[in-house]
């Protein structure tokens, strides 16, 4: 009887700690901006800091307020024109230069086994171990070149990323599409250059 009411009470203060959880998860709740969700979603997320920002959730907040949308390298001007389009802006040039999609190679035999490259890799694209040797895990490198700097033996290269059927986009248009003006005789109805019913 005594393990009963023990349960029962066990599961009676579940039931209250739940629906309190519940009401607080409600009542507290934080609501996003969603167009920095969407500034955030079209940014390539390398966590670079290129645009002079420490990542690409705070550039978006930056560009939200006011901030040029040319800033970011990684995104290159595809980025720009995708921002452009959401936000009813001008399409500026890029800031920087742009460069082609990239991956960092380290030279394992030259590797010294520092970690200052992992210390420095946003997205922990570097896997490896004090004196031990490190390499890249390619699905995740953003190519963002912030393991370039801190590497003392200089065994991190940049190495373009060719395009293939699992990385290739389409680009957009370069030349604008306008519609052909009809004249009265082209007109789907009918008219001189239309088609006659047979009679």
């Amino acid at each position: 009887m005594d393990i009963l009411l023990a349960i029962a009470i066990m599961a009676l203060g579940a039931v209250v700690l739940g629906a309190a959880l519940g009401f607080a998860s409600i009542k507290f709740k934080v609501e996003g901006d969603p167009l920095i969700e969407k500034i955030e979603a079209i940014l390539p997320q390398t966590q670079c800091g290129q645009c002079g920002y420490p990542g690409c959730k705070p550039y978006a907040e930056a560009i939200a307020n006011g901030d040029e949308i040319n800033k970011c390298p990684p995104g290159g001007s595809e980025g720009v024109q995708r921002l452009a389009d959401l936000l009813g802006r001008e399409v500026k040039p890029l800031d920087a230069e742009e460069k082609p999609k990239q991956i960092a190679i380290i030279d394992e035999n030259t590797c010294i086994g520092c970690t200052l490259c992992i210390q420095a890799c946003p997205v922990d694209a570097i896997v490896g171990a004090a004196k031990q040797m490190h390499t890249i895990v390619a699905q995740q490198c953003t190519g963002c070149e912030l393991c370039l700097p801190p590497c003392p033996v200089e065994c991190i290269r940049m190495e373009p990323i060719g395009e293939n059927i699992d990385n290739w986009k389409w680009k957009y248009p370069v030349v604008e599409i306008k519609a052909a003006a009809m004249s009265a005789g082209d007109t789907p109805t009918g008219g001189a250059g239309g088609i006659k019913e047979a009679a």
